[in-house]
């Protein structure tokens, strides 16, 4: 490839920035990083009705934290209105385009003369050989292409293959409306061309649309030099675990939800996104700079892939324990101050960070994570919740008790010296170590699960985890 490569994410700021989006938006990424190209964004917001700043800030949110931001600032389609009826009344000037006079009752009728013989829904062409002269003074019309009739329109398309349409079946898709606003269609293809995109990389289902703006293309050709077909590939859409397109029904469809409600972080999700799909060998767990040296669009595969959210969750799970622990308990403290309605101090934080070893071992996302650290913020006496409740009956009051005791006398609060400690209590009761943990664990955390209890206890501190023995003896005698 001897031509720079210039290649663009284009969502429509209609809402949240979707995940399948994500992972069109990191194949493109990828595409330009791995051949030294440049990666750019354009905002589709020809739209105006459903066009929302809100869905544009979430956009790009959703990119930034993904890592996916553009090497330029964004483009917004909509300001470039004026250069695309420019292309248009050109396409008119030069013949490769004409006005339509045809009124939307006359294309109601021929929409239903077609559906009852069954045939395609497609404008017929009425105005294309007409004089202007023939339409009422001042009558508004539109402007279409004239698309080729005879032949065939051939794309090599880098994923899906060679793919061919008859000319025949390509319609004169109109490029400007009655009011003088450019359609999607003619959009795309000036903005593609005047960004300087080389390779165009997105869902397969633009796959029929590429056909239709390929006859702009080739038309501006004629006209003036420059305009270059890109290379098109047409990558498969993600679907559900159950086969079907995926939906609302399989769960979170917006970045911004994997990130804050189900507590991702963005390696993982990029890490799963990139195997959507594409693959090198047997490799699952891949790094951005490891995806920058592999990707390329060979790799990517001509079958939709299954969005399979507990293979994201274990994913996840690897890149938490590998995490570092003063960045982990950076984001999860807001789940804490948001649960609890408090602040955490700057000791709180460093405690949070001292914990994430023995935290985050077992969790899958951010938020197991911070259900497990809640014990240490909690203020005795501890609400229990039924599990634990029911394990502090009396004689685990007792044992709780012989506990306290057993503790009260270590001088040096070390894992060692309180593993110790405990171990002794069991066997002096004549108990397994797992009949006093529990009850401990209940005691100290008001749940039935948590990290080990030896470091349950470490991280609470003498004085507090005597405190909530103390505490939790009282609350369950009455």
């Amino acid at each position: 490839m001897n031509k720079a490569i210039v290649t663009r994410f284009a969502p429509s700021p209609t809402g949240f920035l979707h995940i399948g989006g994500a992972r069109t938006a990191l194949f493109n990424w990828l595409f330009a990083r791995h051949h030294g190209g440049r990666f750019l964004l354009r905002i589709e917001d020809t739209d105006r009705a459903r066009s929302t700043d809100a869905a544009v800030a979430a956009i790009f949110d959703g990119l930034e934290w993904l890592g996916l931001a553009g090497d330029e600032p964004a483009v917004f389609q909509f300001e470039r209105t004026p250069r695309h009826a420019e292309v248009a009344h050109q396409l008119l000037s030069a013949g490769h385009a004409y006005k339509c006079f045809a009124t939307p009752e006359e294309l109601a009728e021929l929409r239903e003369q077609q559906r009852a013989a069954k045939q395609p829904l497609r404008y017929d062409g009425r105005w294309r050989d007409r004089s202007p002269e023939e339409a009422p003074e001042a009558a508004p019309f539109v402007i279409r292409i004239k698309a080729p009739r005879e032949g065939e329109t051939v794309i090599e398309d880098a994923v899906q293959g060679r793919v061919v349409v008859q000319n025949a079946e390509l319609d004169d898709m109109i490029l400007l409306r009655s009011d003088g606003t450019p359609t999607y269609m003619l959009a795309v293809v000036v903005d593609d061309h005047d960004m300087g995109v080389t390779h165009v990389i997105r869902g397969d289902d633009h796959l029929n649309n590429a056909f239709r703006q390929l006859t702009i293309i080739k038309a501006m050709a004629n006209i003036e030099g420059g305009w270059e077909e890109p290379v098109y590939a047409h990558i498969p859409l993600i679907h559900g675990a159950d086969g079907a397109k995926l939906s609302k029904r399989h769960g979170a469809l917006g970045v911004d939800a994997y990130r804050d409600e189900m507590g991702m972080l963005p390696e993982a999700v990029l890490n799963y996104l990139l195997r959507l799909g594409w693959g090198h060998g047997d490799e699952e767990i891949i790094s951005l700079d490891r995806a920058i040296e592999l990707f390329d669009i060979g790799g990517v595969g001509r079958s939709p892939s299954r969005f399979d959210i507990k293979k994201l969750e274990n994913l996840n799970g690897h890149y938490l324990r590998e995490a570092d622990d003063v960045r982990l308990a950076a984001l999860v403290a807001p789940r804490l101050e948001a649960w609890s309605g408090k602040s955490l101090s700057d000791e709180d934080r460093a405690l949070l960070s001292q914990a994430m070893p023995q935290l985050k071992p077992r969790a899958k996302t951010l938020v197991e994570i911070a259900e497990g650290a809640q014990f240490l913020f909690k203020i005795a006496p501890l609400d229990f919740d039924e599990k634990a409740s029911a394990l502090l009956d009396e004689p685990a009051r007792a044992l709780l008790a012989r506990t306290a005791d057993a503790l009260r006398p270590v001088q040096f609060w070390t894992v060692e010296a309180i593993e110790e400690a405990i171990r002794r209590v069991a066997e002096d009761a004549g108990l397994g170590l797992g009949k006093v943990a529990q009850p401990l664990r209940a005691a100290l955390t008001g749940r039935t699960v948590s990290p080990g209890i030896f470091d349950v206890l470490f991280l609470l501190g003498k004085e507090e985890s005597l405190e909530r023995l103390a505490a939790a003896g009282h609350a369950s005698a009455g």
